[in-house]
């Protein structure tokens, strides 16, 4: 079965339409996307209506939460302007979809199991788990979610660490790369083979960013798709 992991959409419509296009392309089978859907730029309920329009399997993440929540305590004053812009911007419908989401899900894909979450297992909305992770931790979280995939995002770096025919992913950000690469960041799984890999996939970032100053939102969140950090 052929399957991709997407995370930290981020509001970006430009982003996830290049990526979507790629993933048919792959005749990839299922989409699961590991969070933050909104934030940072400027398309929120666009970026909501694709993910919604083409059956993506979504959890929350901690800028969904906040939006849902108006609740920016526990952001930096930049992303918590995004935040707010966001909630001013966003439709009753959009609002409710972000608010049906659950923190953590578990899925089929072929006979693997995958548990899919935005931080971590422990901490699904706001910890940082990084590729320099000890192997004991993702073998204790493997464990104790009965999984074989175990997919994370919230970091916006992409990693693939192989623990004795099992998986833990992050995709990497569509939305809001930060690993020097401005193209957006997603994870292809061949469950078959047992084999995942990262795809990059150039989009209009110029049409982006231009949407983030029109908007109003702060200049540095534009520059960041351009550099990819």
């Amino acid at each position: 079965m052929k399957v991709a992991f997407i995370s930290d959409t981020h509001s970006n419509l430009e982003a996830l339409q290049a990526v979507m296009e790629q993933i048919e392309k792959m005749r990839v089978e299922r989409v699961f996307c590991c969070g933050d859907i909104v934030g940072y730029n400027a398309n929120p309920n666009e970026v909501i209506e694709l993910l919604v329009s083409k059956n993506v399997d979504c959890v929350k993440g901690n800028h969904d939460w906040a939006v849902v929540n108006q609740n920016t305590s526990w952001f930096s004053p930049l992303p918590a302007d995004a935040i707010k812009w966001t909630i001013e911007q966003i439709t009753s419908n959009s609002k409710a979809f972000l608010q049906a989401l659950p923190e953590r899900k578990h899925a089929m894909v072929g006979d693997k199991r995958v548990f899919f979450v935005h931080g971590s297992p422990d901490d699904p909305l706001f910890e940082y788990v990084f590729e320099d992770t000890p192997n004991q931790i993702f073998e204790e979280w493997l464990k104790r979610n009965s999984c074989d995939i175990l997919v994370m995002g919230h970091t916006h770096l992409p990693f693939i660490a192989k623990l004795e025919g099992k998986l833990v992913i992050n995709p990497g950000s569509v939305g809001q790369p930060r690993d020097d690469i401005p193209h957006s960041a997603f994870a292809y799984l061949d469950t078959d083979r047992m084999s995942a890999s990262i795809i990059r996939v150039p989009y209009d970032i110029e049409t982006a960013a231009s949407k983030v100053r029109a908007a109003g939102l702060p200049e540095l969140f534009a520059e960041r798709l351009r550099k990819g950090r």
